[in-house]
């Protein structure tokens, strides 16, 4: 076996929502990338299974036409419809069916022991053809467990390996084959260090109401600092971007600046003072706080999800428990070395750590299934 002699076979099953890596937003799509990358650098042999678009330095088997968020919008929002003409129901792609193709693709090619290892990092939908497969299926769970409509589907498969992106993350499905936990990470030079800062906060993700993105402006108001947003507006969260954010937008207090690519991110990362992160759910383990830390940007936090592991509070930012807090903390910024920020990410949130972890739990699967 390949994997005896050091080198490891490894079939990387991505997400199809994005390219990878992906050319905006992405994030898991991204942690596959980099993952993908530093294995063939370590020497593996890795097949990425993942969408046409996409581009890598391992070996690549093209599964969907194209990523499904750059599907052309005239297929996606095609009215169903009865065509007399071909006696066919017509009408947008089944896009559940196409990413069950995508994960079959994988499956068949692992059956026939093409591979040590298959690492999925697709939610549920793909846990559920594990034990199709001789060789070992190891899941990271990219936070899928918060999603509690799926808890039966893990209770079915919860002796199947299991990688938490955080200590923290356990806590959503406690009662899963944990195998170990291993931090995302991220390439060190595309978040150069920048230790003169400007005068504004940043709020970069989702703006939805538990990434607190509404608490956010609060803060920045109430610290009297300009803040700028970054981040996708979902169809489900525009209502409450019109209601609590748009009003309190004036291009200078509070600027929302879009939907931002990793590479338009990182200035902006690395001239802000401090990066607010109030969330209120369990974040496993975002790339923005990383991404910013690695910038020698502190990061002005709660205390959910990851943000403990992340932040060393009074060194690389601030842990808080309100509004009023994090306000407080906004004025002791000084406080922080960019250098401290920076090498609290080189030691433990880089592509390098991660893809040492995920090599330690190929090699321990592999060998508990020989």
């Amino acid at each position: 076996m390949n994997a005896e002699l050091g080198r490891l076979r490894v079939a990387m099953l991505a997400p199809v929502s994005w390219p990878v890596p992906p050319v905006g937003y992405g994030p898991w799509e991204q942690v596959v990338s980099n993952l993908t990358e530093e294995l063939v650098k370590n020497g593996h042999e890795v097949t990425l299974f993942a969408a046409t678009g996409s581009k890598t330095s391992a070996h690549l088997v093209p599964t969907v036409p194209q990523a499904f968020s750059l599907w052309p919008e005239s297929e996606r929002n095609a009215p169903r419809r009865f065509n007399p003409v071909s006696g066919l129901l017509e009408g947008p792609p089944d896009f559940r069916a196409i990413e069950q193709q995508h994960i079959a693709t994988c499956i068949e090619a692992a059956r026939d022991g093409g591979f040590d290892v298959v690492h999925s990092h697709l939610h549920v939908y793909a846990l559920v053809f594990s034990r199709l497969i001789l060789c070992p299926f190891v899941s990271s769970l990219h936070g899928a467990a918060w999603v509690k409509s799926n808890h039966h589907v893990f209770d079915l498969y919860r002796e199947q390996p299991f990688v938490s992106l955080s200590d923290a993350e356990r806590q959503l499905k406690p009662d899963l084959n944990y195998v170990a936990t291993v931090y995302n990470g991220i390439q060190l030079d595309a978040f150069p260090l920048c230790t003169n800062k400007k005068d504004y906060l940043l709020f970069a993700g989702r703006l939805a109401p538990e990434k607190g993105a509404a608490e956010a402006v609060q803060i920045a108001k109430r610290a009297g600092i300009p803040l700028r947003m970054a981040g996708m507006i979902e169809p489900q969260h525009q209502a409450y971007f019109d209601e609590r954010i748009k009003p309190h937008l004036d291009d200078h207090n509070v600027t929302y600046l879009g939907l931002l690519s990793q590479r338009d991110l990182a200035p902006q990362y690395q001239q802000a003072a401090a990066v607010l992160f109030p969330i209120s759910w369990c974040e496993p383990c975002s790339m923005v706080g990383i991404e910013a830390q690695c910038s020698g940007t502190p990061i002005i936090g709660t205390r959910n999800g990851y943000l403990p592991e992340l932040i060393k509070h009074g060194e690389t930012g601030f842990l808080v428990e309100s509004v009023v807090e994090a306000a407080d903390a906004v004025q002791r910024l000084a406080e922080i070395n960019p250098l401290t920020c920076r090498a609290n990410v080189e030691a433990r949130f880089s592509a390098s750590k991660m893809a040492t972890g995920y090599e330690r739990v190929y090699r321990r699967l592999i060998e508990h299934n020989a």
